[in-house]
């Protein structure tokens, strides 16, 4: 008689799951997006980043590859199995409704970073069937590689593209392994963690230390923080805010008191 591996298993609820409950009632594997074990509660993790500060390709180049060396991101070149963490993309199209023909230089130009964006009420949560995706207390959204059965549920359901499936093995497409974090398998969803394992020990995230200052990384809940100093001092966005996902990711536009 043959044995069910448990990762067959799992895959089989989640089918049947979403058979009982059809595709409106995806979002019902969660309920609302629960905290769950982990990180400091009342605090708030966020990043504010300046986006005229990322002018060229180079400026974004090293934040990229700190982060996917250490994460053992593998880099594929056919962009539609491409891994991705962090990346540049365009301010008209990050920021589809504040563009305009009138925008200054220094935005058009911009290769603005983006990354998954922790949301307060993150959908990839509510619809995942195996709870592979999480929110700690500190408001961080992290991901238990073992519990992901690849059903993309969270990436049909992130606005914000900020999801990857490993199509093929990520082995094959590493240079290096950084022995310290675990490589990931064919059939398995990744993204941005925040660096919560660094968090956890005091430090700060890559990205955050690689960025000379550009991407700044504090607690949102703290009003001393650097992080909420420099948002009570300029005027920043939040990737489309208006969805209701709470986004804890936010840029800076300078100039924009005077634009808005």
């Amino acid at each position: 008689m043959p044995v069910m591996r448990r990762r067959d298993f799992l895959i089989a609820g989640a089918v049947l799951g979403a058979a009982g409950l059809g595709l409106g009632g995806c979002s019902s594997y969660g309920g609302s997006a629960q905290e769950s074990a982990g990180g400091e509660a009342g605090r708030h993790w966020g990043f504010v980043v300046d986006v005229e500060a990322f002018r060229e390709k180079a400026d974004l180049d090293a934040i990229c590859e700190a982060c996917h060396s250490a994460h053992n991101v593998p880099r594929i070149d056919n962009p539609k199995e491409e891994i991705k963490w962090i990346w540049g993309e365009p301010f008209e199209e990050t920021f589809a409704e504040y563009a305009n023909e009138h925008m200054g230089e220094s935005l058009r130009d911009a290769s603005v970073p983006v990354m998954c964006n922790h949301c307060e009420e993150p959908p990839c949560v509510r619809v995942c069937p195996t709870r592979a995706t999480f929110k700690r207390a500190d408001g961080i959204v992290e991901m238990d590689y073992h519990r992901c059965i690849g059903c993309r549920f969270c990436m049909a359901a992130c606005p914000y593209g900020a999801r990857s499936l490993n199509f093929s093995d990520p082995v094959d497409y590493l240079e290096t392994v950084n022995s310290e974090y675990p490589v990931r398998t064919r059939g398995v969803i990744e993204k941005c963690m925040m660096c919560a394992d660094r968090i956890d020990k005091g430090l700060m995230p890559l990205c955050a230390e690689a960025s000379n200052g550009t991407i700044l990384f504090g607690d949102l809940n703290d009003p001393d923080s650097e992080v909420s100093r420099a948002l009570e001092e300029s005027f920043a966005v939040r990737r489309r805010a208006s969805l209701g996902t709470g986004p804890s990711v936010y840029y800076i536009v300078k100039g924009g008191e005077q634009r808005a």
